[in-house]
């Protein structure tokens, strides 16, 4: 094997849950190293302001409060790098990780966050506009469109969840679905069907989404009909879905059919003992960044007690 290095605890990711089980498992001495991938700080770096997180009253910035987290880690004494993690070989310990294709980490313990992206429609203007008033969580920004009108695209049971959470803060939300019908479950469309301000559209596309700095309006068009009409919106949700970063550990790790990874209830523990997974990568229900820096403690603290187990048994 080329280049390779032996370190006790690995993380990779660095979102919430990467940087919050580098935190944990810096206190309990187990000299983590934190690879951060492609995206140092994971979807929050891509997020504006976050007010639902607790400990900042007056809310914070997305990137600045990854900053902070990464800033706490180190001073805890987490070993943080830049790299990402290309290929693993999960067939024995310690657990081999290739970085950037050119050196390989064995671990005694391997704890992944490497989180979730958003799926996205490709517009041009959709990603110009992301973080002014366009956004791919619901929950997170619908909050700062109170009394006003929006949109989100999405045909599945997160889109109606979320359209549902928007009808209870935003006066119209415009629901805009590409098909005749949507995937979501009976229950959820009808919930949708029948709340008042939720209005539908069907077979229609966002063509752009439209605004100098911000959002103003969208631009959609009917395939039924071959109509192009304007809405005015002062925000843009995608709600199409997320995809788990999860694709290195195929054949290795326990997955369901969306890539996400199975940890046995109530733990971060995947079916190979002594890999751990936390965050968003592993949970497609809550999604949240509280949640996430939750389930990073808990992998901190189960990779723990495993390495301690490890000792003893030497």
């Amino acid at each position: 094997m080329a280049d390779t290095e032996k370190v006790h605890c690995l993380i990779i990711g660095s979102g919430p849950a990467g940087y919050t089980a580098a935190i944990y498992a810096s206190r309990a001495n187990l000299n983590p190293v934190l690879y951060q991938g492609l995206q140092p700080g994971g979807q929050l770096t891509i997020t504006t302001e976050v007010e639902n997180y607790p400990g900042y009253p007056n809310g914070i910035m997305g990137p600045q409060m990854m900053i902070d987290f990464e800033q706490q880690a180190q001073r805890m004494g987490a070993d943080i790098r830049w790299g990402l993690a290309t290929k693993v070989d999960l067939s024995s310990r310690p657990y081999k990780v290739e970085i950037d294709e050119e050196k390989w980490i064995e671990a005694d313990a391997l704890i992944i966050a490497t989180g979730a992206s958003a799926k996205w429609l490709g517009l041009e203007s959709e990603q110009r506009l992301n973080g002014h008033g366009v956004s791919a969580c619901a929950v997170c920004d619908g909050f700062f469109f109170k009394g006003q009108e929006v949109a989100i695209v999405g045909a599945g049971d997160t889109a109606c969840e979320e359209a549902l959470y928007l009808s209870k803060l935003c006066s119209t939300v415009h629901m805009l679905v590409r098909k005749g019908e949507m995937r979501a479950s009976k229950v959820m469309q009808d919930r949708v069907l029948k709340t008042p301000n939720i209005k539908v559209y069907w077979n229609t596309e966002t063509v752009e989404v439209m605004g100098e700095h911000k959002v103003d309006s969208i631009k959609v068009h009917n395939n039924q009909t071959d109509e192009t009409s304007v809405i005015p919106v002062k925000a843009f949700f995608v709600a199409i879905g997320h995809e788990p970063n999860s694709q290195l550990f195929k054949g290795w790790l326990e997955m369901d059919e969306q890539g996400y990874l199975l940890t046995k209830p109530g733990t971060s523990k995947t079916n190979i003992e002594g890999v751990f997974a936390c965050g968003d990568v592993q949970d497609k229900i809550y999604r949240q960044a509280v949640t996430a820096a939750g389930s990073g403690c808990m992998a901190a603290l189960d990779a723990e007690r495993y390495l301690g187990a490890l000792e003893h048994q030497q």
